[in-house]
């Protein structure tokens, strides 16, 4: 749905432009597209001149220039004129040579998409056209329109000051490139961004969505619609009631290791994590191993050390830095214990959650949308450290493979009524459920089951239909993407989740250079086949490392396939050393990791690399795993500038396209699941891999209060705080959080599949209980 809409532009008769009328040609030559080159650090400048040496308006050469070529941008109005132009008649520059006898009197840029609305939000240049170019009946008014400019400049002199740097424009008020931002802690830093973008804060207006991360993308306060169109190569979305040139592209990053800790991510960050914990028993080698060593060395803080981590490891600069690195998306990791811990758990509990909330706010202030990604549930999806402890699989798997599921399930949930609440779902647009599950593990059955139930979790929270809270994002569970095909019909706004890693396989010492055309001939086929066959599909972990090398990128002391000191046969083809020496990377290194950054971005269309930065080591001083770094790239050369350069490099592999289907975007029949489809998913499945039957397992029962997450406070100049929800959307889902029952026996959730099931389960007079077929029921809602 559209919310905040532009004022209908007045109709002005402007001035001649400053161009010659041979454009090509002129006194004023051509700056190069504001897309000519991937390389460059500034924000785009007029370098060119008037004739009388007078620099021309800064929104010349994105009006004149097609994004993405040299080519004329074109105008609605030289295509709807009696008027012939002298000069590139159908340029969107020119069309402003209009006069009030021509057809349309109003100037809109680039109506290659359709009849534009002229009703809908002008184009982000035509302010600047018309203080550039007077309109004679306005000549008149240019006593006060000078009076303006010095009370803007006071405005400007004092916001400064204070210091925030304003300009006020349609009432809204829009921070710019090269201001100074000050953060909640004191620090400073400047924003830059070359791409037009702007940020918003208003401490008394704290969930206002006026920011933008660039100018291709809309502002949070406009709507949008997933994989209705696209362009250069990646799936974008459609900005309701817009103009129908107003497109954006999907470009991303995972904020990997901050909220849920990785070894490789933080090998030597300081503070020190999993390096300073080595030696000690136990040793650190996931979180839960580290909350143990942590909490057991009270000199240093305990497990308060994980805070400062969350404090230091990602900031406020992160998202300025990401939005000025033309990205308008991150993916972040979030683990069950930001909710709360059971007993025996080891991990710092609910506080992850308040960095969240830090990161919304962040992400509201820089125009940025967030994929939450649950990344680490209760027992383990998939036995890897990043799942909270490295081990055995207890999701889905084992005797307490369904508890789990069902708490997993209750967690799901709990996040979906924040989330889905007005304060933070146009921020949190993607909920990715659970991160890599291991599907050949607990089957696709029960996995499909599983995700159905939390689909329904989900929708019970938000409501369904375009704007009702999530997309739904489903990983592939390592199965491939056309297993998934046809996969819940008619639900409303789900989504498919892969991550096309090429270093866990087969090595080969084979030049950087070599892999120039890989993902897309390994990955664009399949990505293009699933956005038709299932709807929207995304890659929601890549990286440009093509070997395993890096310190800890496999685990703790678990050596590398290169090297051939992995676990298992793996035989020795070659050292690491130039595979993470970047300092000493040539030009054709460089180039080469570039080349394969930019095709994998064309191949995967809808993406999110892993990860944006990774902790240097305090011994060497420098990142020990360069190729997972997004930031590092681009300081040093092998990643973009500008994302949208990566398309075409795919050109020859018919990059798919649109428009999904209208209930894949909250659409038509977005939510009409067919009753045949409901029963076939229905939750529980019979039964549970390396367990049996479900009936003779450890279960949960709804009858816990229900653990909801509280939202942010903040105080606005009235001395009252801002109203920032109450965490629960939905009023209706009433259900008591999964909890054990008090007649039954339990194991403990990270048990492992090969122990055996209690015996008996329960006391005798619940022995015969029936499994709950669903965890939501309706009622009051818990307190």
């Amino acid at each position: 749905m559209s919310r905040s809409q532009g004022t209908r532009s007045p109709h002005i008769p402007y001035d001649p432009l400053p161009l010659a009328h041979d454009s090509r040609n002129s006194v004023y030559r051509d700056p190069p597209s504001p897309l000519a080159s991937s390389f460059e650090s500034t924000p785009v400048e007029m370098t060119s001149f008037l004739e009388d040496n007078t620099m021309p308006p800064r929104f010349l050469p994105a009006a004149r220039h097609l994004e993405g070529g040299n080519e004329y941008r074109d105008s609605f109005l030289s295509h709807h004129t009696f008027q012939t132009a002298q000069s590139a008649p159908n340029s969107s520059v020119y069309a402003l040579q209009h006069d009030s006898g021509t057809e349309f009197t109003e100037y809109r840029d680039d109506p290659a998409s359709g009849t534009p609305d002229l009703r809908a939000e002008p184009s982000r240049y035509l302010a600047e056209k018309r203080t550039a170019y007077s309109s004679p009946r306005t000549k008149s008014k240019r006593a006060i329109i000078i009076f303006a400019s010095i009370v803007a400049a006071i405005i400007v002199i004092v916001a400064v000051a204070v210091p925030v740097f304003l300009v006020w424009q349609s009432g809204r008020c829009h921070r710019w490139n090269g201001t100074t931002i000050t953060t909640a802690n004191g620090t400073t830093f400047t924003y830059i961004n070359p791409f037009g973008g702007t940020w918003y804060w208003d401490s008394n207006d704290p969930f206002n969505n006026n920011a933008q991360p660039n100018s291709w993308t809309p502002p949070l306060n406009q709507s949008f619609k997933l994989g209705t169109d696209k362009i250069f190569g990646f799936v974008i979305f459609e900005i309701v009631s817009a103009s129908p040139s107003d497109r954006y592209c999907h470009y991303s990053v995972n904020l990997g290791g901050w909220l849920v800790t990785e070894p490789f991510m933080q090998v030597f960050h300081v503070p020190a994590l999993y390096e300073k914990y080595q030696s000690t028993t136990p040793q650190a080698v996931d979180e839960w191993t580290l909350s143990q060593a942590m909490a057991a060395d009270t000199p240093s803080g305990g497990l308060s050390q994980l805070e400062t981590h969350y404090q230091t490891f990602i900031t406020e600069q992160d998202f300025a830095d990401i939005a000025g690195a033309g990205l308008n998306f991150v993916r972040i990791p979030l683990p069950y214990w930001a909710i709360e811990t059971r007993s025996g758990e080891p991990f710092l509990p609910k506080t992850s959650w308040k960095y969240f909330l830090k990161a919304i706010q962040w992400a509201r202030k820089y125009g940025i949308r967030i994929n939450l990604d649950f990344h680490s549930l209760p027992g383990s999806q998939n036995g890897w450290n990043h799942s909270g402890k490295l081990g055995s699989i207890n999701v889905l798997n084992g005797p307490m493979g369904f508890a789990n599921a069902q708490r997993s399930l209750d967690y799901i949930r709990i996040i979906a009524e924040f989330i889905s609440q007005p304060e933070y779902r146009d921020v949190v647009v993607i909920f990715g459920i659970t991160n890599e599950p291991q599907g050949p593990i607990v089957g696709q059955d029960a996995l499909s089951r599983y995700y159905f139930q939390a689909y329904q979790n989900v929708r019970l929270a938000s409501g369904v239909g375009e704007g009702k809270g999530p997309y739904v994002s489903l990983h592939d569970g390592f199965f491939v993407l056309s297993d998934w095909a046809g996969f819940m019909p008619n639900a409303d706004r789900i989504a498919l989740d892969d991550h096309p890693y090429i270093c866990f396989d087969a090595q080969s010492d084979a030049p950087i250079s070599s892999y120039a055309q890989t993902p897309c001939n390994t990955w664009a086929s399949n990505f293009n086949t699933s956005m038709g066959a299932f709807g929207l599909t995304t890659a929601g972990e890549f990286s440009n490392a093509v070997t395993d090398c890096g310190l800890w990128v496999n685990g703790v002391g678990l050596g590398t396939r290169y090297e051939g000191t992995y676990t298992g046969n793996w035989p020795v083809v070659g050292s690491c050393t130039p595979w993470i020496d970047y300092q000493n990377w040539n030009t054709a290194t460089k180039t080469g990791t570039m080349n394969f950054a930019l095709a994998s971005m064309d191949a995967l269309q809808n993406w999110f690399f892993w990860t944006w930065k990774i902790g240097a080591s305090s011994s060497s001083g420098v990142v020990e795993s360069p190729q997972w770094s997004y930031s590092l790239g681009l300081q040093n050369g092998w990643m973009p500038l500008d994302p949208r350069t990566a398309s075409g490099t795919c050109a020859d592999k018919g990059i798919w396209s649109p428009p999904l289907q209208a209930w894949q975007t909250g659409g038509a029949g977005a939510g009409q699941i067919p009753a045949s489809i409901s029963q076939e998913y229905a939750w529980p499945p019979a039964t549970i891999s390396n367990a049996g039957a479900v009936t003779s397992l450890p279960s949960y029962t709804p009858t816990g209060t229900v653990a909801t997450l509280p939202p942010p406070t903040f105080t606005v100049s009235s001395g009252k705080s801002a109203n920032a929800g109450d965490g629960w959307q939905n009023p209706s889902d009433t259900a008591g959080e999964m909890v054990a029952i008090a007649t039954c026996s339990y194991l403990n959730p990270w048990i492992g599949p090969s122990a055996a099931p209690p015996s008996p389960l329960c006391q005798s007079a619940n022995s015969g209980r029936a499994v709950a077929r669903s965890q939501i029921t309706p009622g009051p809602k818990v307190p």
